[in-house]
């Protein structure tokens, strides 16, 4: 839940290019998460240039959208505080957060992929995320899911 102060709990997501994956799932977790509870973030270790367009196309059929997001770099001030850590597919080159639970979701990098592989990668996502916020309490009320 939130921390003793009451701010919400800060959950990264993190992968080598911050294009695909990590995009998603950050997407994802805001739009069925409490915001007074719980909010994400993505970055990477090395960002790309933009979003790849398979994903922003694939998450515009949800209603959500990329096209004006922008990779970012993750570092130790972005990730300051963060509650988890979900790692997919940086490696060893994520950083350690301390105090932060760390997962590793193994899932294919969505660049270059067809649309329905990338369908496949985001409902796999929505999946782990779906399971992430039951797990800890952080649903978003059902009347005021955005993805609904």
């Amino acid at each position: 839940m939130t921390d003793p102060g009451g701010t919400p709990a800060l959950v990264v997501f993190a992968c080598v290019r911050n294009a695909g994956r990590s995009q998603i799932a950050a997407a994802l977790f805001n739009a069925v998460a409490d915001p007074a509870v719980a909010r994400a973030i993505s970055a990477g270790t090395a960002p790309g240039r933009h979003v790849h367009p398979e994903v922003i196309t694939v998450m515009e059929e949800l209603g959500i959208d990329l096209a004006a997001t922008r990779p970012r770099l993750l570092t130790p001030e972005l990730a300051d505080g963060a509650s988890h850590l979900i790692t997919m597919g940086c490696g060893d080159a994520c950083p350690y957060i301390p105090g932060a639970v760390r997962a590793d979701w193994p899932l294919p990098d969505p660049q270059g992929r067809s649309r329905d592989e990338v369908r496949a990668v985001r409902d796999d996502i929505g999946r782990h995320v779906a399971a992430l916020v039951a797990a800890n309490g952080w649903a978003r009320p059902a009347a005021q899911s955005s993805t609904t």
